[in-house]
């Protein structure tokens, strides 16, 4: 690590659950973000400043006017540009030395099965449940852990599923596919500040995977209802007859 990397991680490095060794693990370690929207802006630009080293960010949208009350890595004249485009700029000027690999397209099939294959966390901040089925599939496959984190209206939630261990549940374990699918903030609207709480939430417990410190959300769900600001958790067990994950 070099002097400037020393400096500029000094306050993470001076936990002594983190250390050195602790961060060497963020710079060495690289992390797929799926959705530049509400949940990945912030978990991003946490994971940038933190240190990861490698990030690569996949979404197929571009940047809109209503998007600006809560994805904080846009702003005004990015109206136009690819999501990917500007986070990518976003996080250059909180980190410099973080590698970006902006994927302008929505990755599925063979496409997410390799990007997946190439990391070692996967955020999921999409938004709808066919792209979080098709991702649990594929973390599942390659045996990488899952940071899954959702929200809308005043409500949130975070779980970390991580099939490297055997007990671990799968997303499939908590939502069946068929569910409703209609969940989206064009429709139903969300909160500004709840979107970076919960993604804020994601970058923490992705840090904590990879720098193997503190207890992650593993068989845990965490719900945030934001208009008390109430958390509740949830023990999430994995589920035995799964489709997804007891074969």
């Amino acid at each position: 690590m070099e002097d400037q990397q020393l400096l500029r991680f000094s306050r993470q490095i001076m936990l002594p659950e983190m250390d050195v060794q602790g961060q060497q693990k963020l710079i060495d370690a690289s992390v797929l973000i799926i959705g530049l929207g509400g949940l990945g802006c912030p978990a991003a630009m946490y994971l940038a400043a933190a240190g990861v080293g490698k990030l690569t960010l996949a979404d197929d949208d571009s940047v809109e006017l209503t998007n600006l009350q809560r994805q904080i890595a846009h702003s005004q004249d990015d109206i136009g540009v690819s999501k990917v485009a500007s986070v990518e700029t976003t996080l250059k000027g909180l980190n410099p030395d973080v590698e970006v690999i902006a994927i302008n397209k929505r990755l599925q099939g063979e496409s997410l099965d390799e990007e997946i294959a190439k990391v070692d966390v996967v955020v999921d901040a999409c938004d709808n449940f066919s792209t979080r089925f098709a991702i649990n599939r594929s973390c599942l496959k390659h045996k990488k852990p899952l940071v899954s984190g959702a929200a809308i209206r005043m409500e949130g939630q975070v779980a970390v599923f991580d099939s490297r261990n055997p007990d671990s549940p799968c997303y499939q374990c908590l939502y069946e596919q068929g569910d409703d699918d209609d969940m989206s903030c064009s429709t139903n609207g969300v909160m500004a500040p709840l979107v970076g709480i919960i993604g804020s939430v994601q970058a923490m417990e992705t840090i904590k995977i990879i720098s193997e410190i503190g207890k992650p959300l593993t068989g845990r769900l965490l719900l945030l209802d934001a208009t008390s600001m109430q958390w509740r958790e949830m023990k999430l067990p994995r589920d035995s007859s799964c489709k997804a994950c007891s074969e």
